[in-house]
């Protein structure tokens, strides 16, 4: 319970989400580790530097619930830590949501790991208020990351006869017409949590616009196969 209640305080520290509303309770997860669910700590000697927590998911899955780090590289670690986890267990993939908005989640989580979008949720956990959140709308991708797969990607690169479905004009979402395009691209802005606090009308636009034309393709079936330069989300059109 120590070890857990320092879990906390450390996800506290990163979302500085209010008064009884942390992403998972203490309890919560002395039950899951219990019952063999993921439970995970990242330490720099004694200091806890990250934490993980997850449970197992339909289709041979563990599902990665919450992941926080204070220390570049443990994000990465844990990834790789859960993959050894998963793979020990004969699960086949790893899933996770994350919000499409954030430019160095995605990079993370597609170009690095060679995840994959498979579901657009729109506000899948409601209006959050904490510092990183600030009352957004939670829009979600659910990512998939399939175990026999190399555990490290590179940024893909983009063929040349790309369209820009959403681009990144003076900070602001610019939609275009993609009729016919095999592979377009989708921006997201370069810090969405900076912008939600500098200017929140601009955040909301980010979110109905990549929500409308990311959220759309994958709606249609289209898959997001990579994330390139740091900014676009690339995507195949069936």
């Amino acid at each position: 319970m120590a070890e857990l209640e320092r879990v906390d305080a450390l996800f506290d520290d990163i979302w500085q989400f209010g008064p009884g509303a942390p992403p998972i309770t203490i309890e919560l997860m002395r039950a899951l580790s219990h019952a063999g669910g993921y439970v995970a700590g990242a330490f720099d000697g004694e200091r806890l530097v990250g934490a993980s927590v997850g449970f197992l998911a339909a289709g041979r899955a563990l599902h990665s619930h919450v992941t926080g780090a204070t220390l570049r590289g443990a994000g990465l670690e844990l990834k790789l830590h859960q993959r050894r986890w998963a793979l020990e267990r004969g699960l086949e993939r790893i899933t996770w949501t994350y919000d499409p908005l954030v430019r160095r989640n995605a990079h993370f989580n597609l170009a690095k790991l060679g995840a994959r979008p498979v579901e657009y949720l729109p506000c899948f956990y409601g209006v959050l208020d904490d510092a990183i959140n600030q009352g957004d709308e939670t829009d979600r991708l659910l990512a998939s990351w399939p175990l026999a797969a190399p555990p490290v990607r590179a940024d893909r690169p983009v063929p040349d006869d790309v369209v820009v479905a959403l681009a990144d004009e003076g900070g602001r979402p610019v939609t275009a017409s993609v009729a016919g395009a095999r592979t377009v691209l989708v921006a997201v802005p370069e810090d969405v949590e900076g912008l939600r606090r500098a200017d929140p009308g601009a955040g909301k636009a980010w979110r109905h616009a990549v929500r409308e034309v990311l959220g759309g393709l994958m709606a249609e079936g289209h898959a997001v196969t990579g994330f390139s330069g740091k900014r676009y989300y690339v995507v195949e059109r069936a």
